[in-house]
């Protein structure tokens, strides 16, 4: 677009089921922008309507409300000339396990209609990126988990489209796999791609996204760069963990009417946000040892965007239900 915007949602409103029978509103007036060449992180719990957005702005749902656009084009009214603009790598493997991942991507080339020398040379770039060559002759169903995702986001990227949607893209891989993903996911930003990312791992939106939107129950509850975020909690997180959740509770009461601030709750930590880490930590210490309230450990860090989740919306990432499936 002229303006440089690749990604825009405004007032996206989906709902599942009938009113009469307690329908789902995933939904609920989201709005978006993404600039071309970054990332924008979508952030939020299981059931928070990040997949029903992806699922919208890709063509595969119409929403009930609101509009979008990739790259000026409505997602509803050219559904297909969007389809040619943009790569899909969803939370389950889009791939077939008994061909070998060389004609996993073939396939996708062939699918997408280019030729078939064309879909060759690409596969075997591919490939070579995301460091499966040496499988590239294996049934995909030898591969490991991680080497299947990065074959899944590989074949989302045969056509070369501009935009790419990643929905959770490195769920169930272990840490190395996941940071070899990450290695990916910024080569293909450093060289034009635009990436909307959806994730639980607040350590994977600091790390990639150049923005991060908050979503939970529908709604976008914040939105800005992950340091601006951080900044509005202040400069230290004081993390005071107690024996249980039964003393952790009794030592937020007394904490709140202590130090003049209402500390979160989460299991058997308790945390306050302060300009002055160990002014506040003392205090927190002296109002806990008047109370005869045991501490098993106190840390002071500074905030991540775990602590932003959890300040605005009373939980963690990973403690809601998944969303209904279309």
């Amino acid at each position: 677009m002229a303006d440089g915007t690749a990604i825009l949602a405004e007032g996206l409103v989906k709902q599942f089921g009938r009113r009469s029978k307690g329908a789902v509103r995933a939904l609920d007036g989201v709005s978006l922008r993404v600039a071309e060449g970054t990332i924008l992180g979508l952030l939020g719990p299981n059931g928070a309507g990040k997949t029903t957005a992806v699922r919208i702005l890709s063509t595969i749902l119409a929403p009930d409300g609101g509009h979008a656009s990739i790259l000026g084009h409505d997602v509803v009214a050219e559904a297909d000339v969007v389809r040619q603009l943009i790569g899909l790598a969803g939370q389950f493997a889009t791939v077939d396990e008994n061909l070998t991942g060389h004609e996993n991507l073939r396939m996708v080339g062939r699918l997408s209609h280019l030729p078939a020398s064309v879909a060759r040379a690409r596969a075997d770039e591919l490939l070579g990126q995301f460091g499966l060559a040496d499988a590239a002759a294996r049934p995909l169903k030898t591969y490991s988990g991680g080497m299947r995702r990065r074959l899944d986001v590989a074949a989302a990227l045969v056509g070369r489209p501009p935009v790419l949607f990643l929905d959770e893209p490195t769920t169930g891989l272990d840490p190395q796999s996941r940071q070899d993903l990450w290695q990916v996911i910024e080569t293909l930003v450093a060289t034009g791609s635009t990436v909307l990312l959806t994730t639980q791992y607040l350590e994977e939106a600091d790390r990639l996204a150049d923005r991060v939107a908050v979503v939970d129950q529908g709604h976008v509850i914040a939105e800005g760069t992950p340091a601006e975020l951080k900044a509005g909690l202040g400069r230290t997180v004081v993390e005071v963990t107690l024996p249980d959740a039964e003393a952790a509770r009794r030592a937020a009461g007394v904490l709140g009417e202590a130090v003049g601030r209402t500390p979160v709750t989460d299991g058997a930590v308790v945390e306050l946000t302060t300009e002055d880490g160990p002014r506040l930590g003392a205090e927190v210490l002296r109002a806990l040892d008047h109370h005869q309230i045991t501490v098993a450990g106190m840390a002071l860090r500074e905030p991540s965007l775990d602590d932003v989740f959890l300040s605005l919306t009373g939980h963690r990432t990973g403690a809601d239900e998944a969303e209904p499936a279309p």
